[in-house]
């Protein structure tokens, strides 16, 4: 059956909505949802003629009449406010407008509503940072676990992948643990309906990173690799490498987690399915617009290969076979490139006259410098750096 090994977060609304944005691929979409294509396009149908009741889905649109006095007005800006207490008042006013609501107020005036009735904290001008994304959806996804918490039955890691472009959150897993086995098992998944994506970053940490040893690969990465995805690290002490997601953990602990007790992973992993679908595609995100990440978002054109590549190198790179100790020897030299890799072919190519870089599959590992060296030998850079 279809979805079944995928989470259960109405997948028809996350297919209809995907084959309507503009330039979608709906073939594609069909596919890496596992439905035929005359299915895609019956439910495609159905959305536009009856909208989600077509899909069987309750609606989610707020059950008030439009406006008919100010306090009515009022009322529906604070119900808002309450099922989402961390969105402020340019947020409510364009999730309003998406319901064709016309002659709202002005977001000062609901920002008077929400301070007038002890809806707002005293908070102080927030620092603004200059914000940078990648160009393009699935160019560059941001990964990372949101710090454990307790349940009844033990703990909850969260394991969080969001798309840098759109602000898409393509997983929301309640794992177990925090291990290489768990993440790889998630992203069999995420990869096979939405496709390969050109980068990953994450923190230095595991499963990511070996702990002690930044120029060695965990099996996760080197799994990664190998599938052409090309990794990068955030810088150490600077969270705000990633602070899309960090920002969204945010607000996830603010609305799911904090201050409610859980009595089984399936029980979290409903209350993340919820909240990631009102995340993706009723949410406005003000770093992008006011869009919501739906509208951003597009599926990779690189497909998850079900057996691994072949590992393949140009006929001018030099190969070199990583020794049981990390290295590989390179002009009479031994060249450390980590113990993750030994037994695998790396190759060594000249990118300049004396400067050269050592390179598995796609990810460059090292530099290796003749050309500025001090006396005695030759520098050389570090894996992953960022």
């Amino acid at each position: 059956m279809p979805f079944e090994k995928v989470s259960k977060m109405s997948p028809k609304k996350e297919f209809v909505i995907l084959a309507s944005q503009p330039e979608a691929n709906v073939s594609l979409l069909c596919q890496r949802f596992g439905i035929s294509r005359p299915t895609g396009y019956k439910w495609l149908d159905r959305f536009a003629q009856e909208g989600e009741t077509g899909l069987e889905e309750r609606s989610r649109r707020p059950n008030h009449s439009p406006w008919k006095a100010d306090d009515a007005t009022e009322k529906l800006v604070l119900l808002i406010r309450d099922e989402r207490p961390t969105w402020g008042a340019r947020k409510i006013k364009r999730y309003l407008e998406g319901y064709g609501e016309v002659g709202l107020p002005s977001p000062s005036t609901i920002t008077e509503i929400l301070r007038r009735n002890g809806r707002l904290d005293s908070e102080g001008v927030a620092k603004k940072w200059r914000r940078f994304e990648s160009e393009a959806p699935m160019g560059l996804l941001q990964m990372d676990f949101k710090g454990h918490f307790k349940t009844k039955f033990g703990r909850c890691h969260p394991l969080t992948l969001l798309d840098d472009h759109s602000r898409y959150l393509l997983e929301l897993g309640a794992c177990s643990n925090e291990k290489g086995d768990t993440v790889k098992t998630r992203l069999r998944e995420v990869f096979r309906r939405y496709g390969l994506p050109r980068a990953i970053i994450t923190d230095n940490g595991n499963p990511w990173g070996m702990a002690g040893q930044p120029k060695s690969l965990t099996d996760l990465a080197l799994w990664l690799i190998r599938l052409g995805i090309e990794l990068k690290r955030s810088a150490a002490y600077h969270p705000q490498t990633m602070g899309k997601i960090e920002r969204m953990h945010r607000t996830l602990k603010a609305e799911v987690i904090q201050a409610r007790q859980f009595g089984s992973l399936a029980e979290c992993q409903r209350a993340f399915d919820e909240w990631r679908e009102d995340y993706n595609f009723l949410r406005p995100h003000e770093a992008i617009g006011f869009q919501t990440p739906s509208q951003r978002f597009q599926l990779s054109d690189i497909p998850f290969p079900e057996r691994m590549p072949e590992i393949e190198y140009s006929p001018d790179d030099m190969i070199r076979k990583v020794s049981k100790h990390g290295t590989i020897s390179f002009k009479g030299r031994l060249w450390r490139v980590g113990m993750g890799l030994k037994g695998f072919p790396v190759a060594v190519r000249e990118v300049e006259e004396g400067v050269y870089n050592a390179v598995f599959v796609r990810q460059i590992l090292l530099r290796i410098n003749f050309r500025d060296a001090p006396p005695g030998g030759a520098s050389m850079g570090t894996c992953l750096d960022t």
